[in-house]
């Protein structure tokens, strides 16, 4: 999603919707989500006299009946083969890690939906779990939180740009503020209000202690050698939710391991996706043909 339609959500005549096809990992809408690949196929391919082979990420912890949603979609949208790959593998090869080797590499990808967690060993996932806990849900707890504490309604976008500029899960050294606007629940007018970083850290510690605890538990699942690996290696942390001020920080001190932000955190699923389809014989599975 580019920057314009971030900018359509809230704002919206009554004879235009804006909608998310895709929430929390999964699909929401299926005509929208088929309508939106087959814009993509089209915008990517152009007239093609062949159907094009796709590869999409998915969750690491997704059921068969959302797996067939996706797959079905897709190839109504006019693919000629659907590959499925898990997230974390994806995030793992688009940020340089050799993942074929026999040794652990611990992947947290938090992306807008799901943050999903893995490690890695010869190519597939060892111990691995996904929780509807991600970058909505640090918008939501600040929404929730500037009602509570300011009496004020704020909207998505809003609170993504409080989440951008001034969020953090970690103590800062120097506070900093920004302002914002919304609609005063008492009046029902317009209103403005400064908000302070120590207060975002106030509205997102409880997600982010949710993530730190899901990777607590995916430690413990670890066999004791690749859990040996993860400790000298680290934990590679990717998506737009990696960016979080303090997160690594956070996940670091809870954990007692070191903690990386991979460069280009934000594409790395996406880049990894592709580099996968390019590389089809490196991994599990045949691919799914209908």
């Amino acid at each position: 999603m580019d920057k314009k339609q971030e900018e359509c959500f809230g704002r919206t005549p009554g004879n235009i919707v804006a909608t998310r096809p895709l929430r929390e990992g999964v699909i929401s809408d299926y005509t929208v989500t088929e309508k939106m690949l087959k814009y993509f196929i089209n915008k990517v391919c152009g007239k093609f006299i062949f159907a094009p082979r796709i590869m999409i990420c998915i969750p690491s912890q997704v059921t068969e009946v959302e797996k067939k949603a996706v797959i079905d979609a897709a190839s109504q949208a006019g693919a000629r083969k659907v590959y499925l790959i898990e997230e974390p593998i994806a995030a793992a090869i688009g940020a340089g890690i050799d993942i074929s080797k026999p040794c652990g590499n611990m992947v947290v990808d938090i992306g807008g939906g799901t943050t999903d967690i893995a490690v890695i060993s010869l190519g597939g996932s060892v111990v691995s779990t996904s929780l509807k806990v991600a970058g909505d849900k640090f918008d939501e707890a600040i929404v929730k939180y500037i009602k509570k504490k300011h009496n004020m309604i704020i909207g998505e976008r809003t609170a993504e740009d409080l989440k951008v500029n001034i969020g953090c899960v970690y103590p800062k050294i120097q506070d900093t503020e920004m302002q914002i606007r919304g609609r005063d629940l008492g009046t029902g007018l317009p209103n403005t209000v400064t908000i302070k970083s120590s207060e975002m850290l106030e509205a997102l510690i409880e997600p982010a202690m949710m993530i730190v605890e899901a990777v607590h538990s995916v430690l413990e699942r670890t066999p004791p050698e690749l859990a040996a690996d993860i400790s000298d290696k680290g934990i590679y942390m990717t998506g737009g939710g990696a960016l979080l001020d303090g997160l690594d920080k956070l996940l670091q001190e809870k954990t007692g391991i070191n903690v990386m932000i991979a460069q280009d955190t934000v594409s790395c699923v996406a880049l990894g996706t592709g580099k996968a389809l390019d590389n089809l014989d490196a991994l599990d599975g045949k691919p799914i043909r209908r």
